[in-house]
């Protein structure tokens, strides 16, 4: 199950409108709704506040592990298999091609899990500039993927 179809039916279960849930939260109804049909995936903490506004463990939503190998795994092109041996030495060369900070980030995203605002608040920038750093450097890696099987 996803996390929009997870979080619209603990939202029903309790008797919460989208507006009343966005208010506990201080986002718009238009976001939760968002979230519910599965055009905007919310970023952990914010599940984390989702599951306290519940009562329920961030894990009964999505697991931090699983949601991180979602995100990672948009670089991986549909119906490819990697063996890991041959993944893993074309993920440190690319780790190794990256600049200091850009695989620092990556690193702590992908490898330790952190969460966005940790890493933003380490670095001393913007959750939305890791964010942002984060996509180009998965469409890096993505075109780098390609590359390697044509």
């Amino acid at each position: 199950m996803n996390v929009g179809t997870v979080i619209a039916q603990l939202r029903r279960e309790r008797g919460f409108s989208q507006k009343r849930l966005a208010e506990m939260l201080f986002v718009s109804a238009d976001l939760v709704s968002k979230w519910e049909n599965g055009s905007r995936r919310p970023d952990y903490p914010m599940i984390e506040r989702i599951a306290e506004a519940f009562g329920v463990s961030p894990d009964s939503i999505l697991d931090k592990d699983r949601f991180i190998f979602e995100e990672l795994s948009d670089c991986i092109p549909d119906g490819l298999r990697i063996p890991e041996e041959e993944f893993t030495e074309l993920l440190n060369g690319f780790l190794g091609s990256l600049g200091r900070d850009e695989a620092e980030i990556f690193v702590r995203r992908y490898y330790l899990t952190e969460s966005i605002a940790s890493i933003a608040e380490r670095k001393g920038i913007r959750d939305n500039h890791v964010r942002s750093r984060l996509s180009k450097t998965r469409s890096k890696l993505k075109k780098r993927i390609r590359r390697m099987r044509e």
